[in-house]
């Protein structure tokens, strides 16, 4: 625990993290294009859901919404990431020790396993429910199981600005 301790304590330390929490305007502006390139993730990943569950789009293929929808996904999720390392290194320590934070990256990798459990198990049969209305169990469940992490991502993402120590 002191080997992450003093990582932590290294990286609130170092010129970027510093100019970030130092700054009037850094944090601020970073915090918000996070909050913009997760609304995207989410909205976007949520159409995804929305079409396995059965719920939106089912006139539409599922290759074919995927392939329209989740390069913005990855797009926006790479900036979500970039700008959340950001915020992070600016107060490792204390989000560190924040529980909402911790439930927020224990909710991000159970979305995760979820998506690669979907592309490697139940999208290899694709082919023969691809157009279909409604989607076979696992494809359904998957589908629960996403939209269910994120929307608490965003909930635990949210309670981590009521439960952070004033910076």
């Amino acid at each position: 625990m002191e080997t992450i301790s003093a990582f932590l304590t290294w990286l609130e330390g170092t010129p970027l993290s510093l100019s970030i929490r130092e700054s009037a305007w850094a944090f601020p502006t970073i915090e918000a294009v996070h909050v913009i390139a997760l609304a995207l993730v989410v909205g976007t990943i949520a159409i995804v859901d929305l079409r396995l569950l059965g719920l939106a789009s089912t006139a539409q293929s599922v290759r074919g919404l995927c392939r329209e929808v989740l390069p913005w996904t990855w797009g926006a999720f790479s900036l979500a990431v970039t700008t959340g390392a950001l915020m992070f290194a600016s107060h490792a320590t204390g989000y560190f020790g924040n529980t909402a934070f911790r439930i927020k990256l224990l909710l991000l990798a159970a979305a995760g396993v979820n998506m690669l459990v979907f592309q490697l198990v139940t999208h290899r049969g694709i082919a023969r429910w691809d157009r279909d209305a409604t989607l076979p169990l696992p494809a359904r469940l998957a589908g629960a199981i996403s939209l269910t992490c994120w929307v608490a991502v965003v909930f635990f993402g949210r309670w981590i600005g009521f439960t952070m120590s004033p910076l």
